[in-house]
């Protein structure tokens, strides 16, 4: 008996844990309006104040090695590569560009003004403090169901830059801990500013390929199964394995370790967006999806909560002096390059971002498990470790609590609206259209292979036939009083179509179906269809086209009279 101490000690704090998420969970359903996240933040500080003890150490491995990885994949996975796409510049600005810059401004205003900072130290500060978190962005704005091209850029660049601030943060603590010589002034030469671009590169580089090979492995594998418990243990599979090859055993075989962050957001956005449309069924897309939804719920309740629990409140009241003075300052580093940044993509690609965007982006560059994770592996001879992990602690607890909770009231004073009470119902009611059409499809099935005898069949039938009809009279009338609604849903299936097509051309000109002359003219036409459709234009049933359609033009160009067909076919219906 004595050997199961450890374990049913371990088991008894995770009950804890999920007992008091339990709780946090009613409390927010009972009084609404109020982020779940946020909360379990609030219930672990409570916690850890009235002395409830939970022995689970919240540690830099744990963090990064355990529980980082799913909720990255996920996240990822679940976000659209079409939308990243078209932002991509801007996020890659801000990701990149914008967190070396803000590093940089934040380190040197921390070594003037933190007491007993060199510059060095400053910069380890602004590394650990200023990568945004994709694990807080996305809970937050899933909540409060922010517009879909704004959570695109910033869970775009939070994504790509905790890769970036991982590489930087390594490079610096390597100068600070001593085994880079020269200390700052070797950092701050031509070499030294020329290595640490070139590792970002490399590193990121790496990262990326090391993901897009695992995922092209998976999907290879998938194409060719249609079983969804073994293809959710594939994609458990690649979630992890990208992570520890890039981050870990990469370094056997390179002699440097690549990045674990962009290895596992590469996998997941290859995996959820082609992947799931050409290598999953339906059904095993579901289950894919809701497992990784469940799994990505369950870490996030562990890590927000475990996060309050851990938070040092002793060393935060001694610091607090430190703590107020960097939280301005991480504030004005990151406003330091969105505004600047976000106008120089305005000059150069369409859609801009507009400035009240750029407002939420500043105050929701959100600061958590990143960063948590990053000082709880400084080395224990690190200077004044004790105030970084403090002011770190503090400035996430901030970010979160001030910053997750005013999210909404700024949202709404700039005049961002979020989801609408007919936006919701109209998603349930899609969402449950769905369903009952592929229950519809079950039953139908089950009946044909003899599992459900005929009167069963009936009933069941008969039933979902009933719900569906209420269904879609539901939806035609929510979409009769809400025009918008059904135009940003017939937008939204065009573009799937579209890019469908696209796919199928491109497909046919590969296989040599089509030359590659004809293949790109006809590439580049549904290019410009889907410009239309992102602009917010349709491209079915259009009363005036802008353009003729290519097959069309040659097709008149060789003789063909293609107009005529459907003047003779309405021709045959009236006779």
């Amino acid at each position: 008996m004595a050997q199961s101490g450890i374990p049913v000690a371990l088991l008894a704090d995770l009950l804890a844990v999920f007992i008091i998420a339990a709780a946090v969970g009613i409390f927010v359903a009972k009084i609404g309006d109020f982020p779940y996240t946020v909360a379990l933040l609030i219930a672990g500080f409570a916690a850890s104040v009235v002395g409830i003890t939970i022995e689970i150490e919240l540690s830099h491995d744990l963090i990064l090695l355990v529980l980082l990885p799913p909720l990255l994949f996920e996240g990822a996975a679940t976000t659209d590569l079409e939308r990243l796409r078209r932002d991509r510049l801007p996020i890659l600005l801000l990701a990149v560009v914008g967190l070396l810059v803000s590093v940089t401004l934040l380190g040197l205003a921390g070594a003037s003004l933190f007491p007993g900072f060199d510059l060095l130290l400053a910069l380890l500060f602004a590394s650990m403090i200023l990568p945004t978190d994709p694990v807080s962005v996305l809970a937050l704005f899933e909540e409060l169901g922010a517009p879909e091209r704004l959570a695109t850029l910033v869970e775009g660049e939070s994504l790509i830059n905790d890769g970036v601030g991982v590489v930087v943060f390594t490079a610096l603590l390597g100068y600070v801990s001593g085994s880079e010589a020269g200390g700052s002034a070797a950092l701050f030469t031509a070499r030294g500013l020329g290595t640490l671009l070139l590792d970002i590169v490399l590193v990121s580089g790496g990262g990326l390929v090391v993901g897009l090979v695992g995922g092209l492995l998976a999907y290879s594998v998938m194409s060719s199964l249609d079983d969804h418990m073994t293809e959710i243990i594939l994609t458990i599979i690649l979630a992890y394995g990208a992570f520890l090859l890039a981050e870990h055993y990469a370094a056997d075989v390179l002699g440097i370790h690549l990045s674990g962050v962009i290895a596992t957001v590469t996998a997941g956005l290859f995996i959820g967006n082609r992947g799931a449309e050409y290598a999953m069924s339906p059904q095993t897309k579901v289950a894919v999806f809701n497992t990784w939804e469940t799994a990505a719920f369950i870490v996030n309740t562990f890590i927000f909560l475990m996060i309050g629990v851990t938070t040092p409140l002793d060393d935060l009241v001694a610091n607090a002096a430190l703590i107020a003075l960097a939280i301005p300052l991480v504030l004005a580093a990151r406003a330091a390059v969105v505004y600047p940044l976000a106008a120089v993509a305005n000059r150069v690609t369409e859609p801009t971002v507009p400035r009240r965007y750029q407002h939420v982006m500043v105050w929701g560059g959100l600061h958590a498990s990143i960063s948590i994770a990053l000082v709880l592996g400084l080395p224990p001879s690190t200077p004044l470790r004790a105030q970084l992990r403090a002011m770190v602690f503090g400035v996430a607890a901030f970010s979160l609590v001030v910053q997750g909770l005013t999210m909404s009231n700024l949202l709404d004073r700039v005049g961002i609206v979020t989801r609408s009470d007919a936006e919701e119902l109209f998603e349930l009611l899609l969402g449950r259209a769905r369903a009952v059409e592929a229950a519809l499809d079950a039953t139908e099935e089950l009946h044909r292979s003899g599992d459900v005898p005929q009167d069963v069949y009936d009933d069941f039938v008969a039933e979902y036939e009933r719900e569906r009809a209420q269904l879609s009279e539901a939806i035609a009338t929510l979409a009769r009083e809400n025009p918008v609604l059904r135009h940003e849903r017939v937008l939204a299936g065009e573009r799937q179509i579209l890019q469908r097509e696209k796919s199928a051309t491109l497909d046919a000109t590969r296989n040599g179906v089509v030359s590659g002359d004809v293949g790109d003219e006809l590439v580049e036409e549904l290019n410009v269809k889907l410009d239309r459709v992102r602009s917010g234009q349709r491209t079915v049933s259009e009363a005036e086209e802008e353009y003729e359609e290519f097959w069309r033009r040659r097709a008149a160009e060789y003789g063909l009279d293609v107009d005529g067909v459907d003047d003779r076919s309405s021709a045959d219906g009236d006779a």
